[in-house]
C-alpha cells in the first residue's frame, strides 16, 4: 500500500514539473509571437508610409526597413504568463525568446524541486506574403505596381488608396520549427 502511495505522488510530481514546463513553452510562444507580430504591423506601416515609392518595398518585404526592436512587447506579453524572457531578434524577420515561469514546480516528494523553474525558447518568424514588379521603364511616374499576395492580386491606384491590404494580408507570422 504505501508503494502504491509513493508512486501516485511520484506521478503528481511528474505532472506538476510538466504543467510547469507547458506554462514556460507557453509563455515563450506567446512572447516570440508577439514581438513578430509587431514587428510585422510596423513594417506594414513603413510600407503604407512608402506607399508611392515602390523602390522602397523590396527593403521593407525583406526586414531591411527600420523599424524598432520589437522585445519590448515579448517581455510584456511573458509578464502576462507570469514569466520573464530573454529576447533577441533572429535575424532580420524573426525573434528567439527564453521563457522561464515565476512560478516554481512547488513542493512535492522530490527533493530539490521546490524553487525549480522552467525554461522554455520558441523562435518566431515573420514571412512575406508579397511579390510585385517593379512599373516598367515607360510606366506613369505615378503608376504603382501590382501586389500578389499568396493569390490575392492588389491594383493599386495612387489616387484611391482606401482598399488596402492589412498587416496580415502582407506578411506571416508564425513560429519556427525547432
Amino acid at each position: 500500500m504505501g508503494g502504491l502511495l509513493f508512486l501516485a505522488l511520484a506521478y503528481f510530481a511528474v505532472g506538476q514539473a510538466a504543467a510547469t514546463r507547458s506554462e514556460a513553452q507557453t509563455a515563450a510562444d506567446a512572447a516570440a509571437l508577439g514581438a513578430a507580430m509587431e514587428t510585422r504591423d510596423r513594417l506594414a506601416d513603413e510600407w503604407l508610409a512608402n506607399i508611392a515609392e515602390p523602390d522602397t518595398w523590396l527593403d521593407i518585404f525583406e526586414g531591411r526597413a527600420q523599424v524598432p526592436n520589437a522585445c519590448w512587447r515579448a517581455a510584456e506579453l511573458a509578464a502576462r504568463n507570469d514569466a520573464s524572457v530573454e529576447c533577441e531578434p533572429d535575424g532580420l524577420l524573426g525573434y528567439t525568446v527564453t521563457a522561464e515561469t515565476n512560478d516554481t514546480v512547488g513542493d512535492t516528494i522530490v527533493p530539490g524541486t521546490e524553487d525549480q523553474t522552467a525554461t522554455e525558447t520558441a523562435t518566431a518568424v515573420i514571412d512575406a506574403r508579397c511579390s510585385f514588379k517593379p512599373p516598367a521603364e515607360d510606366a506613369a511616374d505615378d503608376e504603382l505596381p501590382t501586389l500578389s499576395c499568396k493569390g490575392e492580386d492588389w491594383e493599386l491606384e495612387p489616387d484611391d488608396l482606401l482598399d488596402l491590404p492589412k498587416p496580415e494580408d502582407l506578411f506571416d507570422v508564425h513560429l519556427a520549427d525547432s
